[in-house]
């Protein structure tokens, strides 16, 4: 399936924080909370549907999430609408996170933006 970029729907990265409060399992320990919006300053309404992460960490390992929906809705931003959520990543070591939304407009064109890198740094160890 190919998806073209949409000029004016984009995404920033509002926040990045390390949050130990969170559920993580035991081979990656770092939860990071992320707060993102998506910005459709395009002249078309855009329905997003989907999402892709790639998580690569410095040990060489790449884990992709791939998913329906943005935290289980399927905004629709009409121009001039944008859409904030909060999500998290769990790593075991420092990671760098690059992705895309994947969206349809009302005449059925296939569209993405692209998301900013996010940099995870978890503190040191004792």
């Amino acid at each position: 399936m190919n998806f073209d970029p949409l000029p004016g729907l984009t995404v920033t990265v509002d926040s990045i924080a390390y949050d130990p409060t969170r559920p993580a399992p035991p081979d990656r320990p770092h939860p990071f909370v992320y707060h993102l919006s998506i910005h459709n300053a395009s002249e078309d309404t855009v329905r997003i549907f989907g999402r892709k992460w790639i998580v690569r960490d410095t040990d060489g390992d790449t884990m992709v999430v791939e998913g329906d929906g943005v935290v289980g809705q399927f905004p629709n931003l009409s121009p001039g609408e944008t859409f904030s959520y909060n999500s998290y990543h769990v790593i075991k070591t420092e990671s760098t996170a690059t992705g895309s939304f994947f969206g349809t407009t009302p005449d059925g064109r296939r569209v993405c933006t692209r998301i900013p890198p996010i940099e995870m740094h978890p503190p040191m160890m004792a």
